[in-house]
């Protein structure tokens, strides 16, 4: 009995010791200076820290961006004039499709100016050289894109000009007052090419001359035998 009653005590001991250690294990665990809570909040500061350095950034940069503006481009169009045109619209043009982007080009702006059914003076590079001299000497430079374009004798520019003026409706309004064709018309002699064949040589660019028995060069021609339409181009 003696034995037993120790053997309870030792054993009453033993427990309360555990539970104690236990207990103060804990405590002392809440109370370590190198628990997690810390180490938390130094994350969370670090992180406001670095929200506010990208913040700073971001107002420098949209800072820049509002006070940087861009330029706006402008495309200064010539003051040239073409004489003896003030009732017509002028048109230097190419028909030779070498190149398809030029043509393409002539091309939209001939139907553009068809679709208002008014008559076009149409100046084919192609077909008399003598264009290409004129409208160098009127733009006073060398090589001159295709198609350019005079109104009333001035100079308007080129097919990406007639193209917008077209679209926001400011061609519709520098054209009033021309004449407008009927629906449908095309010119009989030259079938609205604004050539014929030359009358005095029919094209062959030689004419005889009976007092010196040769062969001259037609003078009323152009390199290819042709000449303007009399009937559509007078």
């Amino acid at each position: 009995m003696a034995d037993s009653g120790k053997i309870l005590e030792i054993a009453e001991n033993s427990g309360s010791s555990f539970f104690n250690r236990s207990l103060t294990m804990m405590y002392s665990a809440s109370k370590d200076p190198t628990s997690t809570h810390k180490p938390s909040l130094n994350r969370a500061s670090s992180f406001k820290k670095l929200y506010s350095s990208v913040k700073k950034l971001k107002t420098i940069f949209e800072t820049a961006r509002t006070t940087i503006k861009p330029k706006p481009t402008k495309t200064t169009i010539p003051d040239c004039r073409l004489p003896g045109t003030e009732d017509r619209i002028v048109v230097y043009l190419t028909s030779l499709r070498g190149i398809r982007r030029t043509f393409e080009d002539c091309y939209a702006v001939q139907m553009i100016f068809r679709g208002f059914r008014l008559w076009i003076d149409e100046r084919d590079i192609s077909m008399d050289s003598a264009y290409r001299k004129e409208l160098e000497s009127v733009l006073g430079e060398k090589n001159a894109s295709l198609p350019q374009v005079f109104i009333r004798g001035k100079y308007i520019g080129g097919a990406e000009v007639i193209k917008q003026m077209f679209e926001t409706g400011e061609l519709a309004k520098i054209l009033k007052g021309f004449r407008v064709r009927e629906a449908g018309f095309v010119c009989e002699s030259c079938g609205d090419v604004r050539f014929v064949p030359c009358g005095n040589c029919s094209g062959s660019r030689k004419v005889f001359d009976e007092d010196q028995g040769l062969l001259n060069r037609c003078l009323e021609c152009n390199e290819n035998g042709l000449i303007r339409c009399p009937d559509c181009c007078s």
